[in-house]
């Protein structure tokens, strides 16, 4: 009874710390061009405090979230193969150097490439057994991966739809 009288008193003493901080407290800023600004600030922040936690969650698995997004779309490929451009166009981050990325892979194991034999300056990419064995055990703790954003469904789905629309 002594241990669940200290747990309720911890819980009430830090629920202060449990709140979300606000994005004013976050970046000291207190004002705001509007609410546009505002809305954008704190996406753009948001996106970066989000892409550290999937690192972080990725570290152990010894891969990048670019290279996660890669071996994503060769899964939804498999068993076929898929050109490294094509790869590039379905990459959440368009930016990313996709050569660089594919060879590193390769170097792990993780992909194939084999020299494209309509246009030998392209590879078709194939993700391996060991990619699908590193997509298998993250995917058994895909809830920790979704509970980043502390939302319901119902939030979840109305947040896309705003995203949506906010790309126009």
């Amino acid at each position: 009874m002594l241990f669940l009288t200290k747990l309720i008193f911890v819980i009430i003493a830090y629920q202060p710390f449990l709140e979300p901080m606000k994005i004013e407290e976050e970046i000291k800023q207190t004002k705001f061009r509007s609410f546009q600004q505002k809305a954008i600030i704190n996406l753009i922040y948001t996106t970066n405090w989000l892409a550290t936690k999937q690192q972080e969650f990725l570290k152990p698995y010894g891969i990048t979230m670019q290279q996660f997004n890669i071996l994503r779309i060769l899964r939804g490929q498999h068993p076929k193969s898929i050109s490294g451009t094509e790869i590039k166009s379905r990459m959440l981050d368009k930016n990313s150097d996709v050569s660089r990325l594919l060879d590193r892979m390769e170097t792990k194991l993780l992909i194939t490439k084999v020299i494209c034999p309509s246009d030998k300056r392209a590879v078709d990419v194939a993700i391996t057994d060991e990619g699908m064995k590193v997509l298998q055990v993250i995917d058994k703790k895909t809830e920790e991966l979704d509970a980043f954003l502390d939302l319901t469904e119902e939030e979840a789905a109305i947040f896309s739809d705003l995203l949506d629309k906010a790309r126009g």
